[in-house]
């Protein structure tokens, strides 16, 4: 019998490295569940959870990544396109699947992706609240154009999906 796994939206981590990146962002967002694994890194945490990437959300990356070039993005690749399993060989500056490593810490781990029209961050975050091991997913997005507005507009729906998801198989 599985269980269902309760996500939850909520403010960004107080305190967090991806909170402070806040400031002038166009889109943010936060989802919370119960940590399965309290004693692995952060990072160790998001290879989990991308490693189990729904077959569903595979195909939406492979159809942005043909959509977007034709307006002039990047096509990204998937969310665990050449990762390793072993977070303990991953230093600032690397890049997991899409993202590039930004800050590495074992409570936190914030990656991003950058180009002309918006920056994305991405933060996986642990911590202890009410006795319980959490497991936060944050995104913050500066948006610097018309296109980039517009690329948003069409994504957070998405995204809001795809991260519960995500959270609801880790």
């Amino acid at each position: 019998m599985s269980m269902r796994r309760t996500i939850r939206a909520t403010p960004l981590p107080t305190g967090s490295v991806i909170e402070a990146r806040l400031p002038g962002a166009q889109f943010a967002d936060c989802y919370e569940t119960a940590d399965p694994a309290p004693g692995h890194s952060a990072l160790q945490s998001w290879l989990d959870v991308v490693a189990r990437t729904p077959g569903w959300t595979r195909a939406l990356m492979a159809l942005r990544n043909r959509l977007v070039r034709l307006v002039g993005l990047k096509g990204l690749g998937q969310l665990n396109d050449g990762t390793r399993r072993d977070a303990s060989r991953y230093r600032v500056g690397d890049r997991v699947g899409i993202f590039e490593i930004r800050h590495l810490s074992d409570r936190e781990v914030v990656m991003g992706q950058d180009d002309k029209h918006l920056d994305v961050q991405v933060s996986l975050h642990k911590r202890m609240q009410g006795g319980q091991a959490v497991l936060a997913l944050g995104t913050v997005v500066h948006i610097h154009n018309p296109l980039g507005h517009a690329y948003m507009a069409v994504v957070a729906p998405f995204h809001r999906r795809i991260v519960r998801a995500m959270l609801a198989r880790a």
